[in-house]
């Protein structure tokens, strides 16, 4: 066993997975989400549980964080009984939630007046690939950090990359999500076109799977559009976030503009749903 003390705090639809990953690679895991209902699963395979990410720091070596948003960031490091109160030094602190720049690198000084180190280290890839480890990890801050913590991420993943300083990470992972939007905003757009001109989609998508456009985004959102499955892996109110986020760092080139325009629109109507329910919206009559 790993005698390293993980504390991991969020036990979302990606948290859940993850913190499972280290646990199967024998790391000692301290898990803390705001519902408690939802620590169940992680203490049936071991892990044990904190009440409040103050608790959570001082029994740990190494901690997670993978939550929604900069207010959620905000709160576990500077609310009651969060991470900067227990007044902890020499902990490595590693938030993988897709939060903004700023709030990384202010987090980030706050943790190193303290004497711990912050590194933001945001995914690439949904719940099936934090299931199989094969996420990409990207991570900004301090290079001796990353090098203490590499192989806790590659627990979870087929690569982690240390890319820059504090802040690196969220930026590289808005540019990937902006794409994101672009790609399954596209694939709509054309399983609607053809299907408005009498080509069913699964026949569309059966060409595009087996040509020079294929790849596993557009298999795995295929079937969902064939299956009418919006079952959120990545919801259309978290690729808006996304969005939004990547605006206020320069995000206005004529394709991301359209794409916020489209997406927001579709979140008022579906925005718990998977974010390949734009469909619905560029498929409206």
């Amino acid at each position: 066993m790993n005698t390293t003390n993980i504390g991991w705090i969020g036990l979302g639809l990606m948290g859940t997975p993850m913190s499972q990953q280290l646990i199967k690679a024998g790391y000692l895991v301290t898990v803390y989400n705001r519902n408690s209902a939802k620590e169940q699963t992680l203490k049936e395979m071991g892990a044990a549980t904190a009440t409040n990410p103050a608790d959570l720091i001082q029994k740990s070596d190494v901690i997670i964080i993978m939550v929604t948003d900069d207010k959620a960031i905000n709160n576990i490091f500077n609310g009651e009984h969060g991470l900067l109160s227990a007044n902890t030094t020499g902990r490595v602190i590693i938030n993988m939630s897709t939060v903004s720049p700023a709030i990384s690198k202010e987090i980030a000084a706050m943790c190193a007046e303290q004497g711990n180190n912050y590194l933001d280290a945001p995914v690439s890839g949904s719940v099936k690939q934090a299931e199989t480890a094969q996420l990409v990890i990207m991570a900004g801050g301090d290079v001796a950090a990353f090098e203490k913590v590499k192989p806790v991420l590659e627990a979870m993943g087929k690569s982690a990359t240390l890319i820059g300083e504090v802040g690196a990470g969220n930026v590289a992972k808005l540019a990937i999500n902006t794409l994101l939007s672009i790609h399954a905003q596209g694939l709509a757009e054309a399983v609607v076109l053809a299907k408005q001109n009498g080509i069913a989609a699964e026949i569309l998508l059966n060409l595009l799977n087996n040509g020079a456009l294929a790849n596993p985004f557009m298999k795995i959102k295929g079937e969902a559009i064939l299956n009418d499955n919006y079952a959120a892996a990545f919801s259309l109110n978290n690729i808006v976030k996304d969005l939004k986020l990547a605006q206020n760092i320069g995000l206005s080139s004529p394709l991301g503009e359209a794409a916020l325009v489209t997406y927001i629109a579709a979140q008022a109507k579906y925005g718990e749903e998977d974010l390949i329910a734009v469909i619905k919206e560029v498929g409206k009559e």
